[in-house]
């Protein structure tokens, strides 16, 4: 069946193909030689022609990096052969793909160091309670008491510490996606 299919097929397209062949070769080959000459002469020609020669090379230079920023050992005076800035004008970073990376990156790394620490005074607080329970001296429960209230101090200062770092990551996010910056730069691990 597949065959008898394929053969018909096949006989429709060649008898499509011989019938097309008939109807463009009804007109002499000198004929249709003559009617393109008589269009080409018709036809306007263009103002200008460009070719390669005609193009200039690119004479742009690249763009030179910024200087490194000066060293925080109080050397304020520029270089011999640094060029001045114009007063008042400041370039901005390139923000680029390693420049999205870096900035939200420092943010998350302070803020995983923070939550470590905030991990660890839990830890030391809740060893403190049991301390403090186990203990029957009250100078000794006294003390304990007041280590425990310190750390608690520093755990709620720590708290509020890793709300302002997220804070701080919404912001870059809010700011990069404000900029046109692709997600995927600031997904960890990028």
């Amino acid at each position: 069946m597949k065959r008898v299919m394929f053969w018909a097929v096949t006989v429709i397209v060649f008898g499509a193909a011989v019938g097309w062949a008939d109807q463009t070769s009804q007109k002499p080959l000198a004929d249709v030689a003559k009617e393109e000459e008589a269009r080409r002469k018709s036809t306007r020609k263009p103002a200008k022609v460009y070719t390669n020669d005609n193009l200039r090379s690119d004479i742009s230079t690249p763009v030179a990096p910024p200087p490194p920023p000066a060293a925080a050992s109080g050397n304020t005076t520029p270089s011999a052969n640094a060029t001045p800035a114009a007063p008042g004008v400041t370039t901005p970073p390139p923000q680029d793909q390693a420049y999205w990376q870096g900035r939200i990156k420092t943010v998350r790394d302070q803020m995983q160091r923070t939550q470590i620490f905030a991990d660890s005074l839990q830890s030391r607080i809740n060893a403190l309670t049991t301390d403090f329970v186990n203990r029957d001296d009250p100078a000794q429960r006294a003390r304990i008491e007041a280590d425990r209230n310190a750390a608690l101090a520093e755990l709620e200062r720590v708290k509020k510490e890793l709300e302002d770092q997220a804070k701080q990551i919404k912001a870059i996010e809010d700011e990069a996606r404000r900029a046109g910056v692709p997600s995927g730069w600031l997904r960890p691990g990028a």
